[in-house]
């Protein structure tokens, strides 16, 4: 999969790609905020909602930044992008009891995991240098997005709650 989607990127200009990344970063900012509500109705530790809430936040955020750069350059209409997303929404619709909460921590650490090594990936391969600077910020984004994640499970796991 990472191989197809680093592909795929690969493939699209400067104004896709951002087209892409603001995208990707709205659909993960929704996708922690579903799990912070579906946490909540688990009735979860706050330590659990709290940590896929902040995600969400700063997923949104940075959806947002990217969108200022993205509507400095080419204006307020997104172009739509024909490429998997890296963080896929599949982590959401296996949370529907308590239980299922170390798989959608794993399965969230993946994808996190993923895009971080994608993202690296495209910026060993850019020329440009600008680019490269995007790429690695987002690979920070997303390895501090695993950081967190692990730190949740691992927490969890201490507790025997895992």
């Amino acid at each position: 999969m990472v191989v197809e989607v680093l592909e795929k990127i690969k493939k699209l200009d400067e104004r896709e790609l951002l087209s892409y990344w603001i995208g990707g970063e709205y659909e993960e900012a929704e996708t922690y905020l579903k799990l912070a509500e579906r946490a909540k109705e688990l009735g979860l530790p706050k330590e659990v909602y709290e940590t896929f809430e902040r995600l969400g936040k700063e997923s949104k955020d940075h959806g947002d930044e990217l969108y200022k750069i993205y509507r400095e350059k080419y204006g307020d209409e997104l172009v739509r992008v024909n490429a998997p997303s890296i963080e896929g929404t599949h982590v959401l619709g296996k949370f529907w009891k308590v239980e299922d909460l170390e798989d959608v921590l794993q399965n969230a650490m993946e994808a996190e995991k993923l895009a971080e090594t994608i993202y690296r990936k495209l910026a060993e391969e850019t020329d440009s240098e600008e680019l490269k600077k995007v790429y690695l910020y987002l690979a920070d984004v997303e390895k501090g997005h695993y950081e967190r994640l692990r730190a949740l499970y691992e927490w969890r796991k201490k507790k025997g709650l895992l």
